[in-house]
């Protein structure tokens, strides 16, 4: 059973931007072989959806060319619903992976010895609130880029203290909504320039040769770390008791 040891909390980098990113960068240093491998990981699964749904990408691109510059028909095509279902539950369930890494981060900035498994504590803690979490904040999203694609930016900071809220704290779906919201409102600007950085940064691999995006991607997830340990203090370790 997971559960949190009590201790006074240290202080964690100045409520600032540029602090948290720096923090970020410091913290990434000594964990992005683990974030390299949640990605891989994350990669290898998605790779099975196509192969399991039965689906055909050639059908797709043949659609696409013949729409002729209209919207394509895409729920036509043979087994696209399915390719789409499994590709949507693949993203839900690579969210506690994701988290792990955070877990993982904590450990790092902690000295802690870490194992390869606690990337996995996700599946085992607060499962359903994660996964929960994960679901609502991918469909505000959703509807915020199909508004217009600025509004995803403004309001990704309101979901910036999500993850490390549902693990350290061991909240639920929504008190980490609610939570994450209202610290993110009183700070919005540290929060807008953190989440701007941070997403630059993580997709900044893209630029080298493509396969960069591996080493950087989930650079965001310390970025979240980092923010959580500016405005609520750097966590409490999490002990795991068997």
């Amino acid at each position: 059973m997971d559960t949190l040891e009590e201790f006074d909390q240290p202080t964690g980098p100045e409520k600032s931007a540029g602090a948290i990113i720096s923090h970020a960068f410091e913290m990434y240093k000594g964990v992005f072989l683990y974030a390299i491998a949640a990605v891989l990981i994350s990669f290898a699964v998605s790779l099975l959806v196509q192969p399991i749904s039965g689906f055909n990408s050639a059908d797709m691109m043949e659609e696409i060319k013949s729409s002729e510059g209209s919207f394509p028909n895409l729920w036509s095509i043979p087994r696209f619903g399915l390719y789409s279902g499994l590709s949507g539950l693949v993203s839900l369930l690579s969210a506690p992976l994701y988290v792990g890494l955070i877990y993982i981060t904590n450990k790092y900035n902690l000295q802690e010895s870490i194992r390869f498994s606690d990337l996995f504590i996700g599946f085992r803690q607060n499962f359903l609130n994660i996964i929960l979490y994960s679901l609502i904040t991918s469909i505000l999203m959703v509807i915020s880029a199909m508004l217009c694609f600025l509004p995803v930016f403004l309001i990704l900071p309101f979901f910036l203290l999500g993850y490390p809220i549902l693990l350290f704290e061991n909240a639920s779906f929504s008190e980490a909504l609610g939570k994450s919201f209202s610290i993110a409102k009183e700070n919005y600007g540290t929060f807008l320039g953190s989440s701007f950085l941070g997403l630059l940064i993580s997709a900044a691999g893209i630029f080298l040769c493509g396969i960069g995006i591996v080493f950087t991607m989930l650079f965001y997830l310390v970025v979240m770390y980092s923010a959580y340990c500016a405005f609520c203090g750097r966590p409490r370790p999490i002990t795991v008791k068997i």
